[in-house]
């Protein structure tokens, strides 16, 4: 089935751009400890590998989306990829810890991948079509940090954790070829300098509609964060399941994402934005809902509980699809801005949730509080979108 117009990429293109960002956050994370130890640091200090890579991806979305308004898609992912190896190498090569960091940080202006990528779908597809091929872009982005660990520990097992980052420069250049020959360029209105499309961005951040579509992705995403700072304390304190079973029931929420991701895919192109948000919202919020009546009637089971998550997994992939469609359609020539900017959000939005749920989740409250925190920030997620629809 062919889905795009003849400018756009192929959508296998897009598919491995949004994969390898994902990907590249934790495909090395059973390397961890191995990687302290080659340096001689120790473990607090190697994590940093992952909490400054994901401060610098938050910083980056700012910056990449207004670049590729200004200069066009093509150059920003093409400039981005050639980074990414570069910063690989880096990582490959170096024999100092601090080096290390520095590239292990630049790599993530791996990030322009997903964040041009979706303006590149609302360039070539406009917004109900382009939250089609979002659906399906979004069960890549389900898959490939679930598959990428197991990969990272297969390579690191084999031939040490530097095989980590060869697979990185080898992707991503593969990726750089593909894109060289695959990719046009889809932003045909361009502003004419920097400073003439800064003087736009007021537009957009006045528009009642960017920040509607901004916040039901952010506190849609945000209950998945919630879900994740909390399941553990459940899992252990309320079911005592293992961690084996605690990682199936953690993935059943992200194989929820997928199947809702599928149905967006499927059905967006024929719904409104709104239509497909709503619905995915009242998915979410109803699981849980349930959940926390079966858990007031005295029902207390692993099944119900995590039933309930899987829910708000369904919810958030028939969901955001078409929110950061919405997102990127209010300003059609500050997609890339608005894609960056909403990027950041949802990365705000995740700690705080995750953060919150921290501090309030106890051993003796942990089933109710997970669900209700996951249905607090599900509820906002729905409030935003009927505030579209009623704005809009």
């Amino acid at each position: 089935m062919n889905l795009a117009p003849q400018k756009a990429p192929h959508l296998v293109t897009l598919m491995f751009l949004s994969g390898l960002s994902v990907a590249s956050l934790n495909l090395f994370l059973p390397s961890l400890q191995n990687i302290a130890s080659d340096f001689g640091v120790d473990y607090a200090r190697v994590s940093l590998a992952i909490a400054g890579y994901a401060a610098m991806a938050a910083v980056l979305q700012l910056i990449v989306g207004p670049l590729s308004d200004r200069f066009g898609r093509r150059p920003v992912i093409v400039g981005g990829l050639a980074i990414f190896c570069l910063a690989s190498a880096g990582c490959l090569l170096t024999t100092d810890f601090v080096t290390f960091l520095v590239f292990r940080m630049l790599q993530a202006v791996i990030i322009s991948g997903a964040t041009v990528s979706r303006a590149v779908i609302m360039d070539s597809y406009g917004a109900r079509k382009g939250a089609s091929v979002m659906g399906y872009l979004a069960m890549v982005w389900a898959i490939a940090p679930m598959l990428a660990p197991a990969l990272g520990g297969v390579l690191d097992e084999l031939f040490g954790w530097r095989a980590n980052f060869w697979a990185f420069f080898t992707l991503g250049a593969g990726l750089l070829t593909l894109c060289w020959f695959d990719l046009r360029e889809t932003n045909l209105n361009r502003s004419e300098t920097l400073l003439a499309q800064m003087r736009t961005y007021p537009e957009l951040l006045r528009s009642g509609a960017f920040w509607g579509y901004s916040l039901c992705t952010a506190f849609s995403i945000g209950s998945f964060y919630a879900f994740l700072s909390g399941a553990p304390l459940v899992a252990s304190a309320v079911f005592g399941i293992s961690p084996a079973k605690l990682g199936f029931y953690i993935a059943s929420i992200t194989a929820g994402f997928i199947l809702g991701s599928f149905v967006a895919g499927r059905f967006s192109a024929r719904h409104s934005l709104t239509t497909m948000m709503i619905a995915g919202r009242v998915v979410a919020c109803g699981g849980l809902l349930v959940g926390l009546l079966l858990l007031s009637a005295g029902i207390v089971h692993e099944l119900a509980l995590f039933g309930a998550c899987a829910c708000v997994g369904i919810g958030s992939g028939v969901t955001t699809p078409s929110s950061n469609a919405g997102t990127m359609a209010v300003r059609p020539n500050l997609a890339g801005s608005a894609s960056g900017l909403s990027g950041a959000m949802t990365n705000v939005a995740g700690g705080l949730a995750a953060g919150l749920t921290g501090v309030i989740i106890t051993a003796d409250n942990a089933a109710f509080a997970l669900l209700g925190m996951m249905l607090f920030a599900s509820t906002l997620s729905l409030a935003s979108a009927l505030y579209v629809r009623w704005v809009g």
